[in-house]
């Protein structure tokens, strides 16, 4: 498979439409933003939702962890079929099966078939997968972690997105006539159609590697793979590093999806903002990840190219270790200035981690790149999941005992009740997740390569660069 690295592109040249890597990178970017957008596409609307079909407090959360955990399974599937069939086929299938739940959620007419839809919707968050195994195969080393990097921030940018996006959508059927109460079914219709049209664009705009798809390179014998090139699932599931950058990536993107996910509530409890202000600053935070990271591949590279791959842990566990104290501190922040300087500070760096785990992640296993994608990419949900689960049980047993303390005050007073408890809870749990980050990132610094890897990638490097130095005749 060593023809793979051949043709590599050196540079991420955005404009560069004509080159392979770039409009590859440009489609799968697009794509992922276009996943997330839909997967959370209904957010905006999960007070009109809970209106419609009368959710409990129960199921609201409910939906939340089930959006987040149905991912995990087709995470892991999903980089090994990479390997196997390439990641082309597996991102226009996905795409185009993926939009099917998003499209019926708009049609939902009971709360089980809604929390069902949630669960399937988020099958497309394994989109992340197979961008970051096709950057992968597009990229060379020397610019990998930036690429993968790039195009990962376009996919969170549209986690984000979506709350300016699915609101204006939402006004334009309103202004052809659909009922502001039937305004988000539309909208998810609208978003699950989008995603089934990149599928096809995908299939015919894309190919698996520079030199092209892994079936006519496997037909032509450009692409040899022999029993030596088999990396079996079993033994990228014993490799230790693999399931340190799992915790990592449960630690970084985990617990940015859970953080994203009750910070409305935090700052409206904590800071008495009006939900309107609340929502904006989160909207800012998740759109920092158009640039922030970018940042941590950059300097993923850098240090790489400073320190080889041991540069690359390091710096994983620098950007580790600040994304834990900036949580630590916000969690005890009681001014909306210093919070918002600190809740900026986490932003930063969680998602800096996020594009430094993915500089690391190419070189742990080069003939087993989707495997290897998949478990770490797997391993965010894990960390939303048990985040979620944390926070929603603090929460939980705070505001009942707020409740029974405050009963037969009134309903104003028990609601203020609830909203110290609620934030008090949160605050605590996450003081707890920040500690946690900490001793994630000094676990990263056990990542070890051996010298045969070093000298791999310094191998792979000088086969890049070399072709851009001869002229061509």
């Amino acid at each position: 498979m060593s023809t793979l690295t051949q043709e590599k592109a050196t540079k991420l040249s955005l404009l560069n439409f004509k080159n392979v890597s770039t409009r590859t990178f440009w489609i799968t970017s697009i794509s992922f933003f276009m996943c997330f957008f839909a997967w959370f596409g209904i957010v905006p609307f999960m007070p009109d939702v809970v209106r419609d079909l009368g959710l409990t407090p129960d199921q609201k959360w409910n939906s939340i962890i089930l959006a987040v955990s149905g991912t995990v399974f087709v995470r892991l599937l999903i980089g090994k079929l990479c390997d196997k069939y390439g990641p082309r086929l597996c991102y226009t299938w996905l795409l185009m099966l993926g939009a099917i739940p998003v499209i019926l959620c708009g049609l939902v007419q009971t709360p089980a078939q809604f929390l069902v839809c949630r669960l399937f919707i988020g099958f497309i968050g394994a989109s992340f997968v197979i961008t970051q195994v096709h950057t992968s195969l597009m990229f060379a080393p020397n610019i990998v972690g930036t690429a993968n990097a790039t195009s990962a921030g376009w996919g969170n940018l549209g986690g984000g997105a979506n709350r300016l996006g699915m609101p204006l959508i939402a006004g334009a059927v309103v202004a052809f006539g659909v009922s502001d109460a039937d305004a988000w079914r539309y909208s998810m219709v609208i978003a699950g159609v989008v995603c089934f049209l990149m599928g096809i664009v995908y299939f015919f705009f894309t190919q698996d590697t520079p030199k092209g798809n892994f079936k006519e390179l496997k037909t032509s014998g450009e692409m040899i793979v022999t029993k030596k090139d088999q990396i079996g699932f079993l033994e990228v599931l014993k490799d230790y590093r693999v399931w340190i950058l799992f915790v990592v990536y449960a630690a970084s993107f985990g617990i940015e999806l859970t953080v994203y996910g009750t910070m409305d509530d935090y700052l409206q409890n904590t800071f008495q903002l009006e939900r309107v202000t609340a929502g904006n600053i989160v909207l800012s935070f998740a759109l920092m990840n158009i640039f922030a990271r970018t940042l941590g591949g950059f300097f993923g590279d850098k240090f790489g190219e400073l320190n080889g791959l041991r540069g690359r842990v390091l710096f994983l566990s620098f950007i580790l270790t600040l994304q834990g104290i900036m949580l630590i501190s916000f969690s005890g922040a009681t001014s909306i200035i210093l919070g918002i300087v600190l809740l900026i500070s986490f932003s930063l760096s969680v998602q800096m981690a996020e594009g430094a785990t993915f500089s690391v992640v190419p070189f742990i296993n080069k003939k087993a790149i989707g495997s290897v994608s998949g478990i770490v990419g797997a391993g965010g949900n894990v960390g939303a999941f048990l985040a979620a689960m944390l926070l929603k049980s603090k929460s939980a047993v705070a505001e009942k005992a707020a409740i029974a303390a405050n009963e037969g005050l009134g309903e104003e007073a028990i609601k203020a009740a609830q909203s110290v408890a609620s934030s008090s809870a949160v605050s605590s749990g996450y003081l707890l997740i920040g500690f946690v980050v900490i001793a994630t990132a000094v676990m990263s610094l056990t990542i070890k390569f051996s010298k045969e890897d070093e000298s791999l990638e310094v191998s792979e490097k000088v086969k890049e660069i070399i072709p851009e130095l001869i002229p061509v005749k």
